[in-house]
């Protein structure tokens, strides 16, 4: 599958990153200090996450989420990803599977890519997907990750109810053996451009810009519920703030079986890649040296590294071992331990993350989106309009028109959604007894 043509930021960056630069006391000298320290820390952490490989991603049972230990947690959130084990069924998971794979061989002309052997399905209203997100099992799962995040003082944020998740349609995959895979290189998903350009966003890597990037919170309420990560409206563009994304395993899949990659240190990777545009080599010096002092503050020209213009709207963060080298990419992408049916994904909105390229396994890896999302005013809001879209059949909000599925064999209904918290997920009323 290819990618679209990127272009090279506008030159109208050079000023927002003057206007960064002026926001922050002492910018220039304790961005280069931050910066120095970064790259001493990557030299060590990204050895260790190279050699530890899908070990280092964390697992943990379903059953043991209410019992895990305060150092446990730590680890989780500082790694911001993991495989939470037995939420759903095996036999269950595998239903929905079936169920699916009848969906897309019923309804021939469903919307997928690539076009002559679909594997990603831009469907969302399957009634395995209606049963998946409404599951007692995996609502308590996402709620349990909506409470990793807080605010620095420990108050409740206004109009923020973290024990009432919601839920975010998405798409579904399954993949094929032996298919070359190039649509989802290292990424981050969740905005762009919009990391730096909008405040309220900014403000989430506040302690970064300010040089104490060890200080950096990513599970901060404050700023996170207002961030708007959707400037340009691009399409397949979050405007909602999920806590992490996640996916269903339907399959089981091993790593080379066209599994999910991610970089395991949220901290570090969020550090490095918001420093990124502000300094660069010293005439001579290498871009991948990791001596502090062959780098320098430099704000002269407009790229973001990882940041690509498309049309009116931007790609990205999509770093690679040229614009991010000391990421070690090519060795730091661990893949994601063994799944099994009924296994779930998650991992932080600011992760980098990817999809193998190959596929060498026998089966077919199936599974579906489903990220964690809790109760905001934004978040609401987008539920209700995404709730019409479930009753007429067509793509959710936040994703490009579709032939819609109204009519299609096996389509999801209202009914399907089997308890009041699922129903409250989806924007239904519930009564109250």
């Amino acid at each position: 599958m290819s990618q679209p043509q990127f272009g090279p930021c506008p030159p109208r960056l050079v000023d927002l990153k003057k206007e960064i630069a002026a926001s922050y006391p002492d910018f220039e000298a304790r961005a280069i200090k931050a910066w120095g320290e970064i790259l001493v820390e990557l030299e060590k952490v990204t050895k260790e996450i190279a050699q530890e490989g899908s070990q280092g991603v964390p697992e943990v049972a379903f059953s043991e989420l209410s019992s895990l230990s305060s150092e446990r947690l730590e680890e989780l959130k500082r790694k911001g990803c993991m495989v939470i084990r037995d939420v759903v069924d095996d036999a269950e998971a595998r239903t929905w599977q079936a169920w699916l794979r009848e969906y897309v061989s019923k309804n021939s002309n469903v919307d997928g890519i690539p076009e002559n052997d679909k594997q990603f399905f831009q469907l969302y209203w399957t009634k395995s997907q209606i049963r998946a997100r409404s599951h007692p099992n995996v609502l308590a799962a996402t709620t349990w990750l909506n409470h990793m995040y807080h605010t620095r003082n420990g108050d409740k944020v206004e109009d923020v109810d973290l024990d009432t998740p919601l839920m975010y349609a998405d798409r579904f995959r399954i993949r094929h053996p032996g298919v070359q895979w190039d649509a989802h290189p290292p990424h981050v998903d969740g905005g762009s451009i919009e990391r730096w350009e909008d405040s309220c966003f900014r403000n989430c890597f506040a302690d970064i810009l300010n040089g104490n990037w060890r200080a950096h919170d990513p599970y901060d309420l404050q700023n996170r519920i207002h961030a708007r990560t959707s400037l340009y409206k691009r399409p397949n563009q979050a405007t909602v703030f999920r806590t992490y994304q996640g996916w269903l395993a339907l399959s089981e899949t091993a790593p080379t079986e066209g599994t999910l990659q991610v970089f395991p240190n949220v901290i570090l990777s969020n550090a490095y890649t918001i420093l990124r545009p502000f300094v660069s080599p010293k005439e001579g010096c290498s871009a991948e040296s990791y001596d502090p002092n062959d780098w320098q503050f430099d704000i002269s020209n407009p790229d973001f590294p990882g940041i690509f213009s498309f049309q009116e709207a931007f790609f990205g963060p999509r770093p690679n071992t040229k614009t991010h080298p000391h990421l070690k990419l090519d060795e730091t992408m661990v893949s994601v331990p063994k799944v099994y049916p009924g296994d779930m994904v998650f991992w932080h909105c600011d992760v980098i993350h990817a999809v193998e390229k190959n596929h060498t396994g026998k089966e077919d890896s199936t599974v579906m989106y489903i990220p964690a999302m809790p109760y905001t005013p934004t978040n609401a809001a987008y539920v209700q309009k995404q709730k019409q879209s479930f009753l007429k059949g067509i793509a959710p909000p936040d994703f490009p028109a579709n032939k819609g599925e109204i009519n299609h064999v096996g389509v999801g209904m209202a009914d399907d959604i089997e308890n009041p918290i699922g129903k409250r997920a989806m924007g239904f009323a519930i009564e109250v007894a």
